[in-house]
């Protein structure tokens, strides 16, 4: 998912789908579940040098990706699409002075029940042994950009530094995430459910455990045939309810928690033994898939109202 934030954000992206034929060509690329350059070029019916053109403008918007592929006719680039949802907030919904930002890296998780297959690594190394759970307790894990597991949980502390008499309006938590198939598997479907201080607020289905191309971000010493990039998810929990990329997924709404600036606040990830669909969970850091950050969580606030401002 790409999050644009605001309209001058996504100035170059409009301008890149404000053409016919390049709509044209996400559409069949989407059909074939990608292709090549040159049956690109002649199912178009345009000539390569102004294919070449088109693909960049949607490459660089990140709508497409482009990869090397070697098969016995040389080397061939492959276009397929990159993006499965556009998320566009046209006008900020609060002020800019009223919200606090903060990133929590992968490894700063404060509780966790993990079985393998499972592991951690920083940008620049595995940590400890893979499928050893006892290395989730290292002290090396604070460094890890990325981590794995078949079924069980990690929980992070959310820091709060938001004022003092304020109340919390609305949690907003984006991360890059993917299932957890042994090696690769763009099919590997996984529920994952998501807690706030221990509360359910509700699943998103992973497609898969994503291998088809290097991520962007993912580091050259990594291993081609494991885990690549995830998909960026962005869950909010507010006044209305708890959504994933604005779609809700509970009724769960941020007024259940009573949260202020005195409030502790746990986010948990957790894929059950008992989920419909036990396919694991990886998630991306910094220095890994397609999204540069790390678990990146908005807070807005307001002002406690008076009466309430002694409780």
């Amino acid at each position: 998912m790409l999050h644009i934030k605001s309209l001058s954000e996504g100035l170059d992206l409009f301008k890149a789908l404000g053409s016919e034929i390049r709509i044209e060509i996400i559409k069949i690329l989407l059909e074939e579940n990608g292709m090549n350059m040159n049956e690109l070029a002649s199912r178009l019916n345009i000539t390569n040098g102004a294919l070449t053109s088109h693909v960049r403008k949607l490459e660089e918007c990140g709508v497409i990706t482009v990869s090397n592929e070697t098969s016995g006719h040389g080397n061939q680039k492959i276009c397929s699409v990159h993006l499965d949802k556009i998320l566009i907030d046209v006008q900020d919904e609060t002020r800019d002075e009223d919200i606090y930002t903060t990133a929590i890296k992968v490894g700063q998780f404060s509780d966790y029940n993990v079985y393998p297959t499972c592991g951690l690594a920083s940008s620049t190394q595995l940590i400890g042994q893979v499928d050893d759970t006892r290395y989730f307790s290292h002290p090396d894990r604070y460094n890890a950009d990325i981590l794995w597991f078949t079924k069980g949980y990690v929980e992070y502390v959310i820091p709060n530094f938001i004022p003092f008499n304020q109340k919390i309006d609305e949690i907003c938590i984006s991360a890059e995430l993917s299932s957890e198939a042994p090696g690769v598997n763009n099919v590997w479907p996984s529920d994952i459910y998501f807690y706030l201080n221990d509360t359910f607020l509700g699943t998103w289905i992973s497609p898969g455990d994503f291998g088809d191309v290097k991520g962007i971000f993912t580091p050259d010493w990594w291993f081609p045939n494991w885990n690549q990039y995830g998909l960026l998810k962005m869950l909010v929990i507010n006044h209305r309810g708890t959504f994933i990329d604005g779609l809700q997924i509970s009724d769960v709404s941020i007024d259940k928690f009573n949260l202020t600036s005195k409030s502790s606040i746990k986010f948990k990830f957790e894929v059950p033994e008992d989920a419909d669909h036990v396919g694991g969970l990886t998630i991306f850091g910094k220095n890994f898939g397609n999204y540069n950050q790390d678990i990146d969580v908005k807070i807005a606030y307001s002002p406690i109202d008076p009466e309430n401002a002694q409780q």
